[in-house]
């Protein structure tokens, strides 16, 4: 297998071989595995291990492991512990997709702060497996059925060719010691119903079936890309842009030779999932309407009308200054006194505390909102900043702002106020950190 993973990361990822790479380990027989191959490759890695508090001593143990590997090996390992359940009553949310988001934030902070080019995860080609059947029977489209993208931004999975048996075969041949999680024996989530039962009854009924899914993934991801760009191409002829309206001409769509199809590429990205009562507004009387959980389409006589959900005018929350976390649906603020400031990042800001005069608001945009973009030497509108960061209407609508009174601190997420920014003569500093909903 070794001789197969260097052969394959030379032909898909050649970049890791000259690359400063993180490789995110649990302990567990997956993530070992990579480590092993990607130290024996010579590649230039540290670790990253997330603790999410959610098996008690044996999550403790598993970080024991962890960190006394990577002391024998002589490998830099950055720990991170996570109040996991916590987090997802917060976010209104399960656990797992809980700590997906947890992790993969500081995973994200940790190679920005640290200069890792590259982040490593060990998902295989079983993994895909299970996560195709997962949508397929929550009727995903074309999009959920290419499974788990080998490239993600700087997120890399090197492994997504190689099965569970290659892998623990590798293990045993190398004496590669791991842990394993009580969990995954349980059948209380359904990708451990699929991968106990669902799959080794697919595999004994046509041997194949893993490797032969790698193919037909590979069928429908070319597929999916030649979509996109017609996709594309069909936004840019349908949805026509005005403020904070997107409108779509009837006439344009019906003329179409699958209008229906059409509705589908340019509205996916706005959370419907009524997409019959949304091709019926072809043929609806004027004044029908549909709604997503964040957006609203409009028949108006000879168009529809999208528009956001979100009442720019009436997001507002509080934040005193005796609480140090505020949450809400911009997710978690938290505030800390430190003497010193560390790497910074779109998650996390400091601030000059004699500046700031609480209680602060978190809202949403208005029309007329202006701030001094961090490093910048004037001010610019938001509208002109949104613009340039080229985000979309949804994006738009879903970025925070933290103000005092009327002024901007924080564009949440992405720039700071250089209004409020830490100089030499700061006696007092205030660090603001983001947990994404």
């Amino acid at each position: 297998m070794l001789e197969a993973f260097k052969q394959y990361s030379a032909q898909h990822f050649p970049f890791l071989f000259s690359s400063k790479v993180l490789i995110t380990v649990s302990g567990g027989l997956d993530s070992m595995v990579l480590f092993h191959l990607c130290k024996t490759l010579r590649f230039d890695v540290s670790v990253a291990h997330c603790n999410f508090r959610l098996r008690g001593d044996e999550s403790e143990a598993d970080t024991q492991f962890v960190t006394s590997y990577c002391e024998n090996q002589n490998i830099s390992l950055y720990k991170k512990y996570f109040d996991t359940t916590a987090y997802a009553k917060i976010a209104k949310t399960s656990t797992q997709i809980a700590a997906r988001k947890l992790r993969y934030q500081w995973f994200y902070e940790l190679s920005e702060a640290k200069g890792f080019e590259y982040i490593l995860t060990a998902h295989h080609l079983n993994d895909d497996v299970e996560t195709f059947l997962i949508n397929l029977g929550r009727g995903s489209g074309l999009e959920g059925l290419t499974g788990i993208p080998a490239i993600n931004g700087k997120v890399v999975r090197p492994l997504l060719t190689f099965s569970r048996k290659q892998i623990k075969e590798y293990a045993q041949l190398h004496n590669i010691v791991w842990r394993e999680d009580s969990s995954n024996a349980s059948d209380k989530y359904l990708r451990n119903q699929l991968r106990h039962h669902a799959v080794p009854a697919l595999q004994n009924a046509q041997p194949n079936f893993v490797k032969g899914y790698e193919n037909t993934k590979a069928h429908l991801q070319q597929t999916s890309d030649l979509l996109s760009v017609y996709t594309q191409q069909l936004k840019q002829e349908y949805l026509i842009a005005e403020d904070n309206v997107l409108s779509i001409k009837l006439e344009r769509i019906q003329r179409h030779p699958a209008p229906n199809a059409v509705l589908y590429a340019i509205l996916n990205d706005y959370n419907f999932t009524a997409w019959e009562d949304i091709y019926d507004l072809l043929s609806a009387q004027s004044g029908k309407q549909v709604f997503s959980s964040t957006h609203k389409i409009l028949k108006d006589r000879d168009v529809l009308l999208l528009t956001s959900l979100i009442n720019l005018d009436h997001e507002l929350f509080t934040w005193e200054s005796k609480e140090n976390e505020v949450t809400g649906p911009f997710g978690m603020l938290v505030k800390e006194r430190i003497n010193s400031i560390k790497n910074s990042s779109q998650k996390e800001i400091y601030i000059d505390s004699a500046l700031v005069k609480f209680p602060l608001t978190i809202r949403t945009r208005r029309e007329g909102d202006v701030f001094y973009p961090f490093g910048l030497s004037g001010k610019k509108k938001l509208s002109k900043y949104f613009k340039d960061e080229k985000l979309s209407l949804i994006a738009k609508d879903k970025t925070w702002l933290l103000c005092q009174g009327n002024t901007i601190i924080w564009v949440i997420g992405m720039r700071a106020d250089d209004r409020f920014k830490v100089t030499k003569s700061t006696q007092s500093i205030i660090k603001l950190s983001w947990y994404d909903a």
